[in-house]
């Protein structure tokens, strides 16, 4: 049995697994893919696989993506070879949801401005800011992700609204709608959040009339994926103060151009796709891949993180 790893855990990580896996051959090998045609399991972020990869890696029966999105896999070849895929999905939730936070937080209590007045050192008290609580939140994917930014959310006293394709009911959630009736919600949201996926449903599910939708003192976060609207549509919406302030974590072309105006604007924050950072996301990763594998071992099926190729989650 052999797996390839298509990044470089820690040395204390690789050791962890050589440990529990003796009778396994681990390759750890970053942007270096030639053992792909011994590989019987891949192990990836799931950007740096091709159809011609696919192709290559004759064993390959499981692809593990270290990622909760898969829309960067070649999903074609992977589906006709019938390859099982799986995820982290969930891992991201803590940091997810804690960068949320410290986002409104850091905006609700006027944080940027005293920063900027202690830099140039001046003691001014007349400062505009607000609070959390009895405000409302519309979170669009109430998943692993979405429920725990609800349940931080419903901590400061935010009333959490959920938005999915059913509108069934999601943890954390004190409301919940469909996508089909989201625009009945937006004008009663202060903050629209947004964690969901990228699919056939949800590229492009904001358009411009749901902007118009939205109260002008809004605050809209997209910590999901950055196809969720097109880059024009948002770009008019903060030009034209139909909301207030966007926190984008994600964005339709990546890295950002280096021209592109919200790297000025004042009401935007550009985080540069790093909501899910932590120093604990590979251990999390390895959490999950450990008792897969030894399932997978045993009779080559993964319990847990299935992933859909065709619905694309």
């Amino acid at each position: 049995m052999e797996i390839l790893f298509t990044f470089v855990p820690r040395v204390d990580q690789q050791q962890r697994i050589i440990e529990e896996f003796p009778e396994v051959d681990f390759y750890f090998l970053y942007r270096d893919k030639t053992r792909l045609s011994s590989a019987d399991i891949i192990v990836t972020y799931g950007e740096d696989l091709t159809a011609v990869d696919i192709e290559s890696a004759v064993k390959v029966k499981w692809i593990m993506v270290a990622s909760a999105g898969i829309e960067k896999l070649p999903h074609q070849a992977i589906e006709s070879r019938g390859i099982t895929v799986s995820n982290v999905r969930g891992i991201h939730k803590t940091p997810m949801a804690e960068s949320a936070l410290a986002h409104l937080l850091a905006l609700k209590r006027a944080l940027p401005v005293i920063y900027q007045n202690q830099r140039n050192q001046q003691w001014e008290r007349k400062i505009r800011s607000s609070e959390l609580s009895g405000t409302t939140a519309l979170i669009l994917g109430p998943g692993a992700i979405g429920a725990e930014i609800g349940r931080l959310l419903q901590a400061f006293g935010v009333h959490t609204i959920g938005c999915n394709r059913s509108g069934a009911q999601a943890e954390n959630m004190d409301e919940m709608v469909s996508f089909e009736k989201i625009l009945e919600k937006l004008p009663e949201a202060d903050y629209v959040i947004s964690v969901l996926p990228s699919t056939d449903e949800t590229k492009q599910l904001l358009k411009e009339e749901h902007f118009k939708a939205m109260k002008d003192t809004v605050i809209f976060m997209n910590f999901g994926r950055g196809d969720l609207v097109a880059d024009s549509v948002l770009l008019n919406a903060l030009q034209e103060n139909e909301i207030a302030f966007a926190v984008l974590d994600v964005f339709e072309q990546e890295p950002l151009p280096a021209d592109h105006p919200y790297w000025s604007m004042d009401n935007v924050v550009v985080s540069p796709h790093i909501s899910s950072k932590s120093g604990k996301y590979v251990d999390r990763t390895l959490d999950i891949f450990i008792p897969n594998l030894k399932k997978w071992l045993i009779d080559q099926s993964v319990p847990t993180n299935l992933v859909d190729m065709e619905k694309g989650y």
